[in-house]
């Protein structure tokens, strides 16, 4: 199959993709004649259990939640909701679900999201709302580069591809010497979180069919995989310190994206998550939970089967728990991040987010 046609072939199967999710989400059964994706309905097939109607409910719950307070701009109020990894992280929480820009329940609110997004990117390709900045600049960048790369690979719209293309290039000029990526988008320095957050958007970009060099991702596996101690888990940068939870599971997620989906490393970090799962089980006592397992489900769902399934269960406790009554996740960062991050985790079994996928 040539480049051209297999490039093609991948866009026909992400649009029938969100026509499958939206409708199987919805409760409907999908017409096969019309969406050829046996595969995945295999997939799904395995996992429908998981995937109860009190989940869906929770899902349809926090989404509206999301339409329901975000402005017109296409940001979010409260804390960081106007960030642009934030009202991003929102938009990937709309399009999990089958939504797109105008199409779908929620398809305003995918439009408004992406609007604000594009909007965000300066002249210079960065992605950033200065008044609504962290010091972690190119954790926004890579979330915000992250959706417009699904979104475009989902509908090809045009007027995303030339500030995807920018964004991209913003990625690859900031990679520091030692493979990784940092803060800023210069190569200064280098840590494993905003590494991970960088390879996750150049998945995207290249699964959208935008030209990422090989070398790029090579030397950030490398910086991944020296990022890892004896024990299995993964160390915030390569000066040492101890191997934190949240970091495993970013970096089998990212290694994965990368291409990398057997190894020691691999099973090492799926130990040392599957030892300190009960410790991080608590919103209360854990600060990242929400960014821990954004990750930890992904990791989990690439491995599938039983240990997706006790993983996956767990999560869906704690979260269907913790939701409120107005259909939020209360976090630290924010409710608008939290609420999104709610939704993304119990939408694994059936997301319909290419960078999700098997």
């Amino acid at each position: 199959m040539s480049p051209s046609i297999r490039s093609q072939v991948c866009v026909d199967r992400r649009r029938c993709l969100a026509v499958l999710t939206a409708t199987m989400l919805a409760g409907r059964t999908p017409d096969l004649a019309a969406v050829d994706l046996q595969q995945m309905l295999a997939g799904w097939a395995q996992t429908d259990d998981l995937f109860t109607a009190d989940t869906r409910s929770a899902i349809g719950q926090g989404l509206s939640y999301l339409a329901r307070i975000q402005g017109a701009d296409g940001a979010f109020p409260g804390q960081m909701g106007r960030n642009v990894g934030v009202v991003s992280l929102c938009g990937l929480a709309f399009l999990a679900t089958g939504n797109l820009p105008d199409r779908g329940p929620l398809g305003p609110a995918v439009s408004r999201t992406i609007r604000y997004v594009a909007e965000s990117c300066l002249d210079s390709g960065f992605i950033v709302r200065r008044e609504s900045a962290s010091r972690g600049e190119m954790y926004g960048h890579g979330f915000a580069t992250l959706l417009l790369a699904e979104v475009w690979g989902m509908t090809q719209s045009v007027d995303l591809s030339d500030p995807l293309r920018a964004a991209v290039e913003v990625i690859l000029a900031a990679q520091h010497s030692s493979g990784g990526w940092r803060y800023t988008p210069q190569p200064i320095d280098a840590d494993l979180s905003v590494t991970i957050c960088q390879v996750m958007a150049l998945r995207a970009a290249r699964n959208a069919g935008l030209f990422v060099p090989g070398e790029a991702i090579d030397r950030a596996v490398d910086y991944i995989r020296r990022s890892q101690n004896p024990d299995g888990g993964f160390m915030y940068q390569h000066q040492g310190g101890e191997s934190r939870f949240p970091l495993t599971a970013g970096a089998i997620v990212a290694l994965q994206n990368a291409g990398r989906y057997q190894g020691e490393e691999l099973d090492l970090g799926y130990t040392f998550l599957q030892r300190r799962q009960s410790a991080n089980l608590s919103l209360r006592q854990n600060n990242y939970f929400f960014y821990a397992h954004y990750y930890s489900v992904q990791a989990f769902w690439q491995r599938g089967g039983d240990d997706f399934a006790r993983w996956y269960t767990a999560l869906r406790h704690v979260l269907l728990n913790t939701q409120t009554m107005d259909g939020s996740w209360n976090d630290y960062v924010g409710k608008a991040y939290g609420t999104a991050m709610a939704c993304l985790i119990l939408s694994a079994p059936r997301t319909g987010l290419p960078i999700f996928q098997r």
